[in-house]
């Protein structure tokens, strides 16, 4: 059932206006709307204090989502048809102290690739293959900067790793798919944060986050061809999405997400406000549904994007505090990283 055929009577939505420099910007969604349900899903192995998670990756073609879950050591597959959970365990943690406080962790990160899904681990700077079918271990390869985002690249058959303490971003060649191995890597003037990748223009999208800038990369040459200024304020911009027919780039900022117009000049079209707390977004072209979960104001919100680059919510569900970085299904499934409580969090149009 796509998102935006469910009843919304219960969503009051606000008209567009012209705040934020001109572009078009709609209100937050309302967090009581019940026009879509919330399981929660336990991760095996997880703390009483919760799990460090960040990026997740949804494989669409094979019904799993793929949860690099820190700490506990494993690496969760969710069957998205019958919520089974398989621990994919034994992967490197360790302890490292962030802000005056200490954490355990481990695999952080994934992306899915031809028939291999790429795991970045933060405790041992590894990025490793796993066969998105078997679930069998393949090679690894390890980076001399911790990772942070990777994201399969199809046009050249790489995966690029973020990696934001050195400025750079690290590229694998998995021409065979089960032994990446590093390719080269290319410096930035600033920490990248996020990715977006479209494969039919050659281009790779990324933030620095410490600049409130973002950046457009041409994929062969490794180039930053152009580099625009979303605004996101102090805390910078978060993750990326693209809409690659009319080439419109989708920005995480932490408190509302925005729409730029990649394919021309990088001109803001239309802002949506969101609750704070956002760090990564994740759209579904079919639908052209863009997922926001926000971790502060413990929402998701649900939009649509026009033809012109101009969002409208459709739907939001409370979820949890800390509860961030949705992805979603073909179906519109969302599946939220629920890591204070050691959960994904499945939200799904009621029926």
């Amino acid at each position: 059932m796509r998102v935006e055929t469910v009843a919304l009577s219960v969503l009051f939505i606000l008209p567009l206006s012209l705040a934020h420099g001109g572009a078009a910007v709609a209100a937050p969604a309302d967090p009581a709307a019940t026009n879509f349900t919330l399981t929660p899903l336990a991760l095996p192995g997880a703390p009483p204090d919760g799990v460090f998670l960040d990026y997740l990756a949804v494989d669409r073609a094979r019904g799993r989502v793929w949860v690099p879950a820190g700490g506990t050591g494993n690496v969760d597959v969710i069957d998205t048809k019958t919520h089974e959970v398989r621990p994919i365990d034994k992967f490197p943690t360790a302890e490292v102290e962030r802000g005056g406080r200490k954490r355990v962790v481990g695999p952080t990160s994934a992306t899915v690739g031809d028939g291999f899904v790429y795991v970045g681990n933060r405790a041992d700077s590894n990025i490793c293959a796993l066969n998105a079918s078997t679930l069998e271990r393949g090679g690894c390869v390890k980076l001399p900067s911790s990772p942070d985002g990777v994201a399969y690249v199809a046009l050249t058959h790489e995966v690029w790793v973020t990696t934001p303490r050195d400025k750079s971003i690290f590229v694998l060649d998995v021409s065979t798919p089960a032994t990446p191995k590093l390719a080269g890597s290319f410096t930035l003037e600033g920490e990248p944060e996020g990715y977006a990748v479209d494969g039919a223009h050659g281009v790779f999208y990324t933030n620095l986050e410490d600049k409130d800038r973002t950046l457009r990369i041409d994929i062969k040459t490794r180039k930053v061809t152009s580099t625009w200024m979303p605004a996101c304020g102090e805390d910078g911009p978060k993750g990326l999405a693209i809409e690659p027919v009319e080439q419109l780039l989708i920005v995480a900022c932490s408190d509302h997400v925005e729409v730029m117009d990649a394919g021309k000049d990088g001109k803001i079209l239309s802002k949506l406000d969101t609750g704070d707390g956002v760090d990564n977004v994740d759209y579904l072209a079919s639908a052209r549904s863009v997922y926001v979960a926000a971790a502060r104001a413990a929402t998701i919100t649900i939009a649509h994007l026009d033809a012109k680059g101009v969002l409208k919510q459709t739907g939001s569900r409370a979820t949890a505090k800390g509860a961030r970085n949705a992805v979603v299904t073909s179906e519109g499934v969302a599946y939220v990283a629920d890591g204070p409580e050691g959960k994904i969090l499945v939200v799904q149009p009621a029926k």
